[in-house]
């Protein structure tokens, strides 16, 4: 275990480092810092920290930066999250009260977070699979055609066309809507194949068949794949930090065009709090020079998403966690009232 001095030298660190972006000398900490000790002292902490590991002396200079391994002890033990000020909660709630629909709603996401941590901002659409059934709407079209759109609470709306074996008149759509929402509405999507598998015994045999393939287009949607989409912004931002990617920066962008390593940055969905992974923490050998912080979003309490950002290891991690913690709040708020 470090002294709570040397970890008070470690914090100092990574304040200055990345503050600054310059490697940080015992000399500077000292000058910056109300340590209460010596520049030796200084100097024999930052010995005794590189020895096992938090620091390192990049060849060029005098001076001494923090490793992963210094990054996480200080995200793990020195670093709180950073709160909003209010004028920033306003912002945010206000940008964000404006969108128009679930699409809207990502978009300014990712840009609201790109714009408040400078950084890429990542978020995951809904999860359907996480999902409850908000309404289920049925359209007649043509004589034998329908448009099935389904609700869902975080105000995902899926449509798709129902071609019908028969003609089918308003009067059946209309009933069949009905029994279909009183046994489906505010239920979550894994109940509903079982909520609704003998609904066609209810029907006039001659209504059994289109009864049956409506049913059949809305378990599709159910299970559909396409559930999980991603939006990315603020790429651009990466660019800033040129000198922060030891090699280049073309492994980190190539990364981030492939959404299944984006997905698994993110993590699992249904884990609410804050998570940090730092540099040689992420699985994907491109992101190795990167820091991930993700957060699930949701309405009533429960993760159905997640959103975050990546940057370079050097990042200001308690401004980025608030952030990103108090950006899915409002998510989760303006899709529980949507």
């Amino acid at each position: 275990m470090l002294s709570e001095r040397r970890l008070q030298v470690l914090r100092a660190i990574v304040q200055d480092y990345v503050g600054t972006e310059e490697p940080v000398g015992s000399k500077a900490l000292t000058e910056r810092h109300n340590l209460g000790v010596s520049p030796a002292t200084v100097r024999n902490d930052m010995a005794a920290l590189e020895d096992e590991g938090f620091i390192a002396q990049p060849h060029t200079s005098a001076g001494r930066i923090p490793t992963d391994k210094g990054y996480r002890l200080f995200v793990d033990k020195l670093a709180g999250v950073k709160p909003m000020t209010a004028p920033e909660r306003r912002a945010i709630q206000n940008f964000l009260e404006g969108s128009v629909d679930l699409d809207d709603v990502v978009a300014r996401t990712v840009r609201l977070l790109a714009q408040l941590t400078r950084q890429v901002a990542v978020v995951q659409y809904p999860s359907l699979t996480r999902s409850t059934v908000r309404h289920v709407e049925l359209l007649p079209m043509a004589p034998a055609r329908a448009m099935l759109v389904l609700i869902t609470d975080t105000g995902r709306v899926e449509q798709r066309m129902v071609d019908c074996p028969a003609p089918v008149g308003e009067a059946t759509l209309a009933d069949l809507r009905a029994r279909l929402n009183s046994r489906v509405a505010g239920r979550r999507f894994t109940d509903v194949p079982s909520l609704v598998e003998d609904l066609p015994e209810g029907f006039d045999p001659e209504e059994r068949g289109t009864v049956s393939t409506v049913l059949s287009t809305l378990l599709e949607t159910l299970v559909e794949e396409n559930e999980e989409r991603l939006m990315i912004g603020g790429t651009a931002n990466l660019t800033r930090f040129g000198h922060d990617f030891p090699l280049v920066i073309r492994p980190v962008l190539e990364a981030l065009e492939e959404q299944v390593v984006l997905l698994k940055l993110l993590g699992e969905a249904g884990d609410p709090g804050v998570t940090v992974r730092i540099g040689h923490e992420n699985a994907h050998e491109g992101l190795n020079s990167t820091s991930v912080v993700s957060v699930g979003y949701g309405s009533g309490g429960e993760a159905v998403a997640k959103l975050g950002v990546v940057g370079p290891t050097r990042m200001d991690y308690p401004g980025t966690m608030g952030a990103v913690r108090a950006v899915a709040r409002y998510v989760g708020q303006i899709l529980a009232e949507s």
